[in-house]
């Protein structure tokens, strides 16, 4: 197991490496001048040399690069003479529009974008494994295809179009619930959950569609096993036999796909921050790509693949939790 470990531990780092390449050279080679935007429409060819080299701009590409990847693990230097400005571990640059530092962005806007994710991920969980593994023990009966056509449904409509029906439905009519306003969850538990309710509910009602589509397939698969025959010959308890053997060999590929989801929304959900007015890092990022703020822009693509990796890694390491015969291989 360790060295399985070191193993992953180490592609991790791989991919992270070529991830952070090919976004570099992707938003540094594009037509955009970073250094004429922070200079302003009336300015001098030699201000404008001056801001590229305090970008470090005026450096080959693979300088540039390198630059910015050492900086992530020991810090940088930006600039020279009275312009230096140093960077401390992790740097990720600073921000055209604001000069902040971008790390300092996100690290402000995580628990906002973490708070959504995790919520979320909780209710759809349980909504979707739920409605899929009784729809699965009820195969072909009224009951599973209600659940089936709801899931359909519920999937083929947008998030910003769920979004926009509960603000005017709980907030707007009926005035059930505050319109969400972020509250840190240690300030005030209840106001904390009481905001998030509404985007909570706008997320887990998409996803919940696809893993109940996704519970029921695999639960309907793995009762067919033999070894669920067998179980059920034994005379074990249906509950016995439906969650210890059945939905617990059934979780492989739903926990496959809750990793890349939560990964993903862990890094921010652009479109409910944006409705819902939420300052998590899927709004910073929005804001990123409108201004074109391209330290931002990378900063968020390396977190959010960073979150991803991570939780693919995670989700190897349950695997042997979850299911018996992969700690057997």
């Amino acid at each position: 197991m360790t060295r399985y470990f070191a193993r992953r531990i180490l592609a991790v780092i791989g991919v992270l490496i070529a991830i952070a390449a090919v976004t570099f050279t992707i938003f540094y080679v594009l037509p955009s001048d970073p250094a004429a935007a922070a200079c302003g429409k009336s300015c001098s060819v030699e201000r404008l040399e001056a801001i590229r080299a305090h970008m470090g701009l005026d450096q080959p590409l693979w300088r540039q690069f390198w630059d910015f990847a050492s900086g992530i693990f020991t810090g940088r230097t930006m600039g020279t003479g009275q312009y230096a400005l140093h960077c401390g571990f992790p740097c990720l640059g600073y921000s055209y529009e604001n000069s902040e530092s971008v790390w300092s962005l996100l690290m402000d806007r995580l628990p906002v974008s973490a708070s959504l994710a995790l919520g979320a991920a909780v209710l759809w969980l349980l909504l979707g494994l739920s409605a899929g593994v009784a729809a699965a023990l009820r195969k072909d009966t009224f009951t599973d295809r209600a659940l089936m056509v709801g899931a359909v449904a519920a999937a083929s409509m947008p998030v910003y179009f769920t979004s926009v029906m509960l603000i005017y439905g709980l907030i707007r009519v009926a005035g059930l619930l505050p319109y969400p306003q972020y509250v840190s969850l240690a300030s005030d538990p209840v106001h904390w959950a009481s905001n998030l309710l509404l985007p909570w509910i706008a997320l887990a009602i998409l996803y919940a569609a696809m893993y109940a589509r996704q519970s029921r397939s695999s639960m309907i698969e793995t009762m067919a096993e033999p070894y669920i025959r067998t179980a059920r010959a034994k005379g074990l308890p249906r509950r016995t036999v439906v969650v210890k053997h059945g939905l617990r060999s059934a979780m492989t590929p739903i926990l496959t796909l809750f990793g890349m989801d939560l990964g993903g929304l862990l890094a921010g959900a652009v479109i409910t921050e944006s409705i819902f007015g939420l300052p998590g890092i899927g709004r910073l990022f929005y804001g990123a790509l409108s201004t074109g703020d391209q330290p931002v822009i990378l900063g968020v693509t390396l977190l959010a693949a960073t979150f991803i990796v991570v939780a693919n890694l995670a989700v190897d390491l349950l695997y042997a939790v979850v299911d018996p015969r992969v700690r057997l291989r």
